[in-house]
């Protein structure tokens, strides 16, 4: 019996309440009120932020950063990896972005390999091209 829209969108929602149960997103929330409630790490992301954005605007006026403007991002850089709070929810940001990829790559394969077997062989009847996107989290 075929899936109906209805279907897809209960199973998506019982999808979000399992993510919501793992760990991993308690881990990410607790990791993100301690980075959010720690001034100087805030400080240091605004201070790296700011930096990006200006050497951002720089590169599309066509200007080179400077050698200070180096200096000064390499510096942030380290003082960013050396505070524990950021390291930590960096991790555990990554630990969650690679569950959602996981996921994302467990409901696309199916999609992928019904569209791989209703693509004809060669030298049969020939269908409309497919888009060539890829279904991508």
């Amino acid at each position: 019996m075929p899936a109906d829209t209805q279907q897809i969108l209960d199973a998506a929602d019982k999808l979000g309440k399992l993510v919501i149960e793992h760990s991993i997103l308690t881990r990410y929330l607790e990791a993100s009120k301690a980075l959010s409630e720690d001034s100087q790490a805030t400080r240091l992301l605004g201070d790296m932020d700011r930096e990006i954005q200006l050497l951002s605007q720089q590169e599309q006026a066509g200007q080179p950063p400077t050698m200070a403007q180096q200096q000064k991002l390499k510096m942030l850089q380290a003082t960013l990896s050396s505070n524990l709070k950021i390291k930590n929810f960096t991790l555990v940001q990554y630990e969650l972005t690679d569950l959602l990829r996981k996921i994302s790559q467990a409901w696309q394969k199916p999609i992928a390999d019904a569209q791989k077997s209703a693509t004809p062989s060669k030298g049969g009847p020939s269908a409309p091209a497919a888009p060539a996107s890829k279904l991508v989290y």
